[in-house]
């Protein structure tokens, strides 16, 4: 899900704990587990991100849970659906993820949130692979924050995630195969972080602009041909 709206870090726990104390009152104290991923997994999880557009979760959305929710997004003024499960729709879903996710905290002792980082972090990103969000420099960030940390991810720390949650590399596209691979190569790692995000937010508003001026000519089938078209025009006028 994406809103208009970036949540900090601060934000997302203090409306965590809201959410926690709404589902306490709602739920009758029944304990409750949330998996955050995506940008709310980066937010909490590393530091190269002040903010995220994406509150993403797996958990099971019961209608107490979905009342709650709700409650806290009227009281805040937070957009509609401010926090789902929309993910599980996507190729990055696996139900694996309960597995290799890991605690982070409990807010009133009621709701547990766990999260996913490291290798299995970027095998989700890698299979997601949007050129117009956050992907690829989340990649490239996560790994060179580890390295930062005294705790690199290797290659293979990541194919052994990706095959444990999607079972192999099929649903991983070729492209962002090869930036995976400049990652590994590049020796300046954080003018990469720095160039791929700014060519996603690029590529977004490019995208944005394009569906203003024609509406819905953009789909899943060619926006990776759209994204390339204008990030080579920004190249072209780079070189002038």
């Amino acid at each position: 899900m994406s809103i208009d709206v970036p949540f900090t870090k601060a934000d997302l726990e203090f409306y965590l704990k809201e959410l926690a104390r709404e589902f306490k009152k709602r739920g009758h104290g029944v304990p409750a587990e949330m998996i955050l991923v995506g940008g709310a997994s980066v937010l909490i999880n590393y530091g190269f991100r002040n903010s995220t557009y994406d509150v993403d979760a797996d958990f099971t959305a019961s209608s107490v849970m979905k009342e709650c929710i709700n409650a806290v997004g009227d009281r805040y003024g937070l957009p509609t659906n401010w926090l789902n499960s929309d993910f599980k729709q996507t190729a990055s879903y696996s139900p694996k993820i309960v597995q290799y996710s890991q605690y982070y905290k409990t807010f009133s002792n009621v709701l547990e949130i766990r999260t996913v980082h490291a290798a299995y972090l970027i095998a989700m990103k890698l299979v997601s692979g949007r050129k117009y969000k956050k992907d690829l420099s989340d990649i490239a960030g996560i790994i060179l924050e580890q390295r930062k940390a005294g705790k690199p991810i290797s290659y293979e720390e990541i194919d052994v995630a990706v095959n444990d949650l999607f079972g192999g590399w099929q649903d991983v596209s070729e492209d962002t195969v090869k930036v995976l691979g400049d990652i590994f190569v590049c020796n300046d790692l954080e003018r990469l972080f720095i160039e791929l995000s700014e060519n996603e937010t690029y590529a977004k508003e490019t995208l944005l602009e394009i569906e203003k001026k024609y509406p819905n000519v953009v789909r899943e089938s060619n926006v990776d041909e759209v994204i390339a078209a204008a990030l080579k025009k920004k190249r072209d006028s780079g070189e002038r």
